[in-house]
Protein backbone atom coordinates (compact mmCIF):
# COMPACT_ATOMS: atom_id res chain seq x y z
CA UNK A 1 0.00 0.00 0.00
CA UNK A 2 1.73 3.15 -0.72
CA UNK A 3 -0.07 6.03 1.40
CA UNK A 4 1.26 9.87 0.99
CA UNK A 5 2.11 11.11 4.39
CA UNK A 6 0.11 13.90 5.39
CA UNK A 7 0.65 15.05 8.68
CA UNK A 8 1.89 18.48 9.07
CA UNK A 9 5.32 19.51 11.18
CA UNK A 10 2.82 19.55 14.63
CA UNK A 11 1.72 17.17 17.04
CA UNK A 12 0.08 14.38 15.02
CA UNK A 13 -3.30 13.64 15.45
CA UNK A 14 -5.58 11.03 14.65
CA UNK A 15 -7.09 11.66 10.67
CA UNK A 16 -10.46 14.32 11.07
CA UNK A 17 -12.46 12.38 7.93
CA UNK A 18 -15.65 14.73 9.23
CA UNK A 19 -13.31 17.86 8.72
CA UNK A 20 -12.33 16.32 5.56
CA UNK A 21 -15.19 16.18 4.09
CA UNK A 22 -16.51 19.00 5.36
CA UNK A 23 -13.98 21.07 3.85
CA UNK A 24 -13.44 19.50 0.04
CA UNK A 25 -17.67 19.51 0.17
CA UNK A 26 -17.03 23.44 -0.25
CA UNK A 27 -14.47 22.58 -3.30
CA UNK A 28 -15.89 19.93 -5.19
CA UNK A 29 -19.17 18.87 -6.75
CA UNK A 30 -20.95 15.90 -4.94
CA UNK A 31 -20.56 13.97 -7.72
CA UNK A 32 -16.63 14.07 -7.06
CA UNK A 33 -17.10 12.69 -3.56
CA UNK A 34 -18.15 9.09 -2.65
CA UNK A 35 -18.19 8.13 0.73
CA UNK A 36 -21.40 5.90 0.99
CA UNK A 37 -19.80 1.67 1.52
CA UNK A 38 -22.10 1.04 -1.62
CA UNK A 39 -19.80 3.07 -3.74
CA UNK A 40 -16.53 2.97 -2.20
CA UNK A 41 -16.28 -0.73 -1.85
CA UNK A 42 -15.33 -1.34 -5.64
CA UNK A 43 -12.45 0.34 -4.50
CA UNK A 44 -11.29 -2.32 -1.78
CA UNK A 45 -8.62 -3.57 -3.49
CA UNK A 46 -6.55 -3.43 -6.76
CA UNK A 47 -5.70 -6.50 -9.60
CA UNK A 48 -4.26 -8.22 -5.85
CA UNK A 49 -7.45 -9.40 -4.10
CA UNK A 50 -5.78 -11.11 -1.63
CA UNK A 51 -5.87 -7.55 0.36
CA UNK A 52 -8.94 -5.68 1.08
CA UNK A 53 -10.06 -2.30 2.85
CA UNK A 54 -13.40 -0.72 2.37
CA UNK A 55 -12.07 2.85 2.02
CA UNK A 56 -14.19 5.44 3.90
CA UNK A 57 -14.04 7.98 0.73
CA UNK A 58 -13.06 7.96 -2.56
CA UNK A 59 -12.67 11.21 -4.01
CA UNK A 60 -12.52 11.72 -8.07
CA UNK A 61 -11.07 15.29 -9.00
CA UNK A 62 -11.87 16.35 -12.45
CA UNK A 63 -8.98 18.31 -12.56
CA UNK A 64 -5.58 19.97 -11.01
CA UNK A 65 -6.89 22.95 -8.83
CA UNK A 66 -9.77 20.02 -7.86
CA UNK A 67 -6.92 17.70 -6.81
CA UNK A 68 -5.07 20.66 -4.91
CA UNK A 69 -7.50 21.63 -2.64
CA UNK A 70 -8.16 17.48 -1.96
CA UNK A 71 -4.45 17.28 -0.88
CA UNK A 72 -4.91 20.12 1.03
CA UNK A 73 -8.02 18.85 2.71
CA UNK A 74 -5.51 15.81 3.54
CA UNK A 75 -3.10 17.28 5.12
CA UNK A 76 -4.53 19.89 6.84
CA UNK A 77 -7.15 16.79 8.83
CA UNK A 78 -4.01 14.24 8.70
CA UNK A 79 -5.67 12.31 6.40
CA UNK A 80 -3.70 9.66 4.47
CA UNK A 81 -3.68 9.41 1.02
CA UNK A 82 -3.69 6.52 -1.38
CA UNK A 83 -3.59 7.42 -5.22
CA UNK A 84 -5.27 4.68 -7.55
CA UNK A 85 -4.87 4.58 -11.29
CA UNK A 86 -6.95 2.10 -13.12
CA UNK A 87 -6.85 -0.79 -10.39
CA UNK A 88 -4.89 -3.28 -12.56
CA UNK A 89 -1.69 -3.21 -10.38
CA UNK A 90 -0.76 -6.61 -8.66
CA UNK A 91 1.16 -5.38 -6.13
CA UNK A 92 -1.31 -4.40 -3.52
CA UNK A 93 0.24 -0.16 -4.59
CA UNK A 94 -3.66 0.98 -4.23
CA UNK A 95 -4.87 -1.22 -0.94
CA UNK A 96 -6.88 1.68 0.65
CA UNK A 97 -5.91 3.13 4.37
CA UNK A 98 -8.75 1.95 7.16
CA UNK A 99 -8.35 5.86 7.84
CA UNK A 100 -7.67 7.41 4.95
CA UNK A 101 -8.77 8.96 1.50
CA UNK A 102 -8.69 7.27 -2.17
CA UNK A 103 -7.61 9.50 -4.68
CA UNK A 104 -8.70 8.15 -8.32
CA UNK A 105 -7.21 9.39 -11.19
CA UNK A 106 -9.46 8.21 -14.02
CA UNK A 107 -11.16 11.50 -14.83
CA UNK A 108 -7.90 13.00 -15.63
CA UNK A 109 -8.50 11.30 -19.28
CA UNK A 110 -7.37 13.23 -22.09
CA UNK A 111 -4.10 13.17 -24.91
CA UNK A 112 -3.06 16.80 -24.28
CA UNK A 113 -0.81 16.29 -27.48
CA UNK A 114 0.51 13.74 -30.46
CA UNK A 115 3.60 15.71 -31.66
CA UNK A 116 4.71 13.07 -34.70
CA UNK A 117 7.92 15.37 -35.31
CA UNK A 118 9.37 15.59 -31.89
CA UNK A 119 7.77 12.16 -31.32
CA UNK A 120 6.18 12.83 -28.39
CA UNK A 121 3.15 12.69 -26.26
CA UNK A 122 1.75 14.47 -23.54
CA UNK A 123 -1.57 12.70 -21.87
CA UNK A 124 -3.36 13.50 -18.48
CA UNK A 125 -2.88 10.22 -16.28
CA UNK A 126 -6.12 8.39 -16.73
CA UNK A 127 -4.85 7.56 -20.14
CA UNK A 128 -4.95 3.85 -21.11
CA UNK A 129 -1.30 3.24 -21.94
CA UNK A 130 -2.97 1.18 -24.78
CA UNK A 131 -5.10 4.23 -26.04
CA UNK A 132 -1.11 6.03 -26.41
CA UNK A 133 -0.50 3.54 -29.21
CA UNK A 134 -3.59 4.02 -31.11
CA UNK A 135 -3.65 7.67 -30.80
CA UNK A 136 -0.50 7.95 -32.61
CA UNK A 137 -0.46 5.23 -35.31
CA UNK A 138 -1.55 7.53 -37.70
CA UNK A 139 1.77 8.61 -37.66
CA UNK A 140 3.70 5.26 -37.54
CA UNK A 141 4.87 5.84 -34.06
CA UNK A 142 3.71 3.87 -30.89
CA UNK A 143 4.11 3.95 -27.31
CA UNK A 144 6.77 0.80 -26.02
CA UNK A 145 6.08 -0.68 -23.14
CA UNK A 146 3.13 -2.82 -22.84
CA UNK A 147 2.31 -4.28 -19.71
CA UNK A 148 -0.44 -7.29 -19.82
CA UNK A 149 -3.38 -5.23 -18.80
CA UNK A 150 -2.36 -2.76 -21.60
CA UNK A 151 -5.90 -2.39 -22.49
CA UNK A 152 -7.08 -1.25 -19.08
CA UNK A 153 -3.86 0.23 -17.42
CA UNK A 154 -3.25 3.96 -16.55
CA UNK A 155 -0.47 5.83 -18.21
CA UNK A 156 -0.62 7.10 -14.21
CA UNK A 157 -0.46 3.74 -12.80
CA UNK A 158 2.34 2.35 -15.30
CA UNK A 159 4.36 5.62 -13.78
CA UNK A 160 3.49 4.78 -10.36
CA UNK A 161 4.24 1.04 -10.79
CA UNK A 162 7.07 1.72 -13.51
CA UNK A 163 5.54 -0.93 -15.65
CA UNK A 164 7.19 -2.68 -18.33
CA UNK A 165 5.93 -5.79 -20.33
CA UNK A 166 7.14 -8.44 -23.06
CA UNK A 167 8.76 -6.17 -25.03
CA UNK A 168 10.74 -4.37 -22.20
CA UNK A 169 14.05 -6.25 -22.54
CA UNK A 170 14.62 -4.45 -25.98
CA UNK A 171 12.63 -1.31 -25.46
CA UNK A 172 13.07 -0.76 -21.42
CA UNK A 173 10.37 0.01 -18.72
CA UNK A 174 8.27 3.12 -18.09
CA UNK A 175 11.22 4.90 -16.61
CA UNK A 176 13.08 4.55 -20.01
CA UNK A 177 10.11 6.30 -21.69
CA UNK A 178 9.22 8.86 -20.09
CA UNK A 179 10.52 11.71 -20.89
CA UNK A 180 8.75 14.35 -18.31
CA UNK A 181 6.00 14.49 -15.04
CA UNK A 182 3.96 17.33 -14.01
CA UNK A 183 3.42 16.11 -10.41
CA UNK A 184 1.22 17.69 -7.31
CA UNK A 185 2.93 17.45 -3.84
CA UNK A 186 1.19 16.87 -0.88
CA UNK A 187 1.94 20.69 0.41
CA UNK A 188 0.40 21.81 -3.00
CA UNK A 189 2.96 22.61 -4.89
CA UNK A 190 3.24 22.00 -9.23
CA UNK A 191 6.78 20.64 -9.90
CA UNK A 192 7.64 19.80 -13.71
CA UNK A 193 10.01 17.21 -13.76
CA UNK A 194 12.24 16.44 -16.99
CA UNK A 195 10.35 17.61 -20.40
CA UNK A 196 10.41 17.15 -23.74
CA UNK A 197 14.40 17.55 -24.28
CA UNK A 198 16.23 14.85 -23.64
CA UNK A 199 18.88 16.62 -21.43
CA UNK A 200 16.23 18.83 -19.60
CA UNK A 201 18.04 21.45 -17.09
CA UNK A 202 18.02 21.05 -13.14
CA UNK A 203 17.93 18.73 -10.92
CA UNK A 204 16.88 14.74 -11.86
CA UNK A 205 14.24 14.22 -9.77
CA UNK A 206 12.46 12.57 -12.52
CA UNK A 207 13.10 8.49 -12.19
CA UNK A 208 12.67 9.21 -8.57
CA UNK A 209 8.66 9.49 -8.93
CA UNK A 210 8.76 6.82 -11.35
CA UNK A 211 7.88 3.72 -9.46
CA UNK A 212 7.44 5.48 -6.24
CA UNK A 213 3.50 4.56 -5.95
CA UNK A 214 2.48 8.30 -5.85
CA UNK A 215 4.21 8.67 -2.26
CA UNK A 216 5.92 11.98 -3.23
CA UNK A 217 3.61 13.15 -5.44
CA UNK A 218 0.42 12.37 -7.83
CA UNK A 219 1.33 13.05 -11.49
CA UNK A 220 -1.16 15.44 -13.86
CA UNK A 221 0.63 15.16 -16.68
CA UNK A 222 2.71 12.51 -18.02
CA UNK A 223 5.63 13.06 -21.21
CA UNK A 224 6.49 10.27 -23.11
CA UNK A 225 8.41 9.06 -25.87
CA UNK A 226 6.92 7.75 -29.47
CA UNK A 227 9.11 5.22 -31.62
CA UNK A 228 8.53 4.64 -35.07
CA UNK A 229 6.37 1.41 -35.14
CA UNK A 230 8.72 -1.32 -36.60
CA UNK A 231 8.40 -2.57 -40.61
CA UNK A 232 7.94 -6.61 -39.83
CA UNK A 233 7.42 -8.37 -36.25
CA UNK A 234 7.40 -11.81 -35.76
CA UNK A 235 7.54 -15.00 -33.21
CA UNK A 236 9.33 -17.80 -32.80
CA UNK A 237 7.56 -20.34 -30.27
CA UNK A 238 9.41 -23.28 -28.83
CA UNK A 239 8.37 -26.36 -26.51
CA UNK A 240 10.88 -27.75 -23.97
CA UNK A 241 11.13 -30.58 -22.14
CA UNK A 242 11.88 -29.25 -18.75
CA UNK A 243 12.20 -25.67 -17.66
CA UNK A 244 15.79 -25.85 -17.12
CA UNK A 245 16.45 -26.49 -20.69
CA UNK A 246 14.65 -23.61 -21.31
CA UNK A 247 15.97 -21.42 -19.49
CA UNK A 248 19.40 -22.67 -20.85
CA UNK A 249 17.85 -21.72 -24.35
CA UNK A 250 17.39 -17.54 -23.17
CA UNK A 251 20.82 -17.46 -21.93
CA UNK A 252 22.23 -19.25 -24.98
CA UNK A 253 20.28 -16.39 -27.05
CA UNK A 254 21.26 -13.22 -24.73
CA UNK A 255 25.27 -14.59 -24.48
CA UNK A 256 24.93 -14.96 -28.61
CA UNK A 257 24.36 -11.27 -28.71
CA UNK A 258 20.46 -11.32 -29.63
CA UNK A 259 18.82 -8.96 -27.42
CA UNK A 260 14.62 -10.33 -28.63
CA UNK A 261 11.94 -7.73 -28.83
CA UNK A 262 10.23 -9.84 -26.32
CA UNK A 263 11.06 -13.02 -24.34
CA UNK A 264 8.77 -14.80 -22.14
CA UNK A 265 8.93 -18.52 -20.56
CA UNK A 266 6.12 -20.46 -19.51
CA UNK A 267 6.19 -23.59 -17.52
CA UNK A 268 3.64 -26.11 -18.10
CA UNK A 269 1.05 -25.16 -15.09
CA UNK A 270 0.86 -21.84 -16.77
CA UNK A 271 -0.09 -23.15 -20.39
CA UNK A 272 -2.49 -25.44 -19.57
CA UNK A 273 -4.21 -23.11 -17.97
CA UNK A 274 -4.21 -20.42 -20.57
CA UNK A 275 -4.43 -22.57 -23.31
CA UNK A 276 -8.44 -22.92 -22.78
CA UNK A 277 -8.90 -19.54 -22.14
CA UNK A 278 -6.90 -17.83 -24.94
CA UNK A 279 -6.97 -20.91 -27.91
CA UNK A 280 -3.14 -19.50 -28.80
CA UNK A 281 -2.11 -22.97 -30.24
CA UNK A 282 0.28 -23.47 -27.23
CA UNK A 283 2.19 -27.42 -26.95
CA UNK A 284 -0.03 -28.76 -23.84
CA UNK A 285 2.92 -31.53 -23.20
CA UNK A 286 5.70 -28.87 -22.84
CA UNK A 287 7.10 -29.00 -19.79
CA UNK A 288 7.79 -25.21 -20.91
CA UNK A 289 7.53 -23.22 -23.88
CA UNK A 290 9.48 -20.01 -25.06
CA UNK A 291 8.48 -17.35 -26.66
CA UNK A 292 10.95 -15.15 -28.77
CA UNK A 293 10.22 -12.16 -30.96
CA UNK A 294 12.30 -10.39 -33.61
CA UNK A 295 11.31 -7.07 -35.07
CA UNK A 296 13.05 -4.39 -38.03
CA UNK A 297 12.81 -5.19 -41.55
CA UNK A 298 11.72 -7.89 -42.83
CA UNK A 299 15.61 -9.05 -43.56
CA UNK A 300 16.57 -8.37 -40.04
CA UNK A 301 13.88 -10.20 -38.42
CA UNK A 302 14.36 -13.32 -40.81
CA UNK A 303 17.99 -13.08 -39.95
CA UNK A 304 17.60 -13.21 -36.19
CA UNK A 305 14.43 -15.38 -36.57
CA UNK A 306 16.89 -17.83 -37.99
CA UNK A 307 19.70 -17.93 -35.59
CA UNK A 308 17.29 -17.91 -32.31
CA UNK A 309 15.69 -21.13 -33.85
CA UNK A 310 19.30 -22.32 -34.37
CA UNK A 311 20.11 -21.30 -30.62
CA UNK A 312 16.74 -22.91 -29.73
CA UNK A 313 17.06 -26.39 -30.95
CA UNK A 314 20.84 -26.44 -29.97
CA UNK A 315 19.40 -25.88 -25.70
CA UNK A 316 16.96 -28.84 -26.95
CA UNK A 317 13.84 -27.46 -28.35
CA UNK A 318 11.50 -30.21 -29.27
CA UNK A 319 9.09 -28.25 -31.59
CA UNK A 320 9.54 -24.92 -33.17
CA UNK A 321 6.93 -22.56 -34.98
CA UNK A 322 7.21 -19.50 -36.40
CA UNK A 323 4.30 -17.27 -36.23
CA UNK A 324 2.86 -16.73 -40.30
CA UNK A 325 1.09 -13.37 -39.68
CA UNK A 326 0.18 -10.55 -37.66
CA UNK A 327 -2.79 -12.25 -36.13
CA UNK A 328 -0.44 -15.45 -35.17
CA UNK A 329 1.55 -13.27 -33.85
CA UNK A 330 -0.69 -11.26 -31.46
CA UNK A 331 -2.79 -14.72 -30.62
CA UNK A 332 1.16 -16.57 -29.41
CA UNK A 333 1.15 -13.19 -27.04
CA UNK A 334 -2.42 -13.16 -25.99
CA UNK A 335 -1.36 -16.38 -23.94
CA UNK A 336 1.02 -14.58 -21.86
CA UNK A 337 -0.58 -11.71 -21.67
CA UNK A 338 -3.92 -13.06 -20.07
CA UNK A 339 -2.40 -15.60 -17.94
CA UNK A 340 -3.26 -14.20 -14.68
CA UNK A 341 -6.94 -13.99 -15.78
CA UNK A 342 -6.95 -17.35 -16.93
CA UNK A 343 -5.23 -18.91 -13.71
Amino acid sequence: MAVATTQAAETPTAPDLAGFLAGIGRDLPPHCILAREDQTRAYECDGLPLFREVPPVVVLPENESQLIAVLGACRLHGVPVVPRGAGTSLSGGATPHPRGVVIGMSRFNRILEIDPERAIAVVQPGVRNLAISEAAAPHGLYYAPDPSSQIACSIGGNVAENAGGVHCLKYGLTVHNVLGLRVVTIEGEILELGGAAPDAPGLNLLQSFIGSEGMLGMVTEVTVKLLPRPEHACVIMASFASVEQAGEAVACIIAAGVIPAGLELMDQRAVRLVEPFVRAGYDLDAAAILLCESDGTAEEVAEEIGRVEALMAAAGATRVQVSASEQERLRFWAGRKNAFAAA
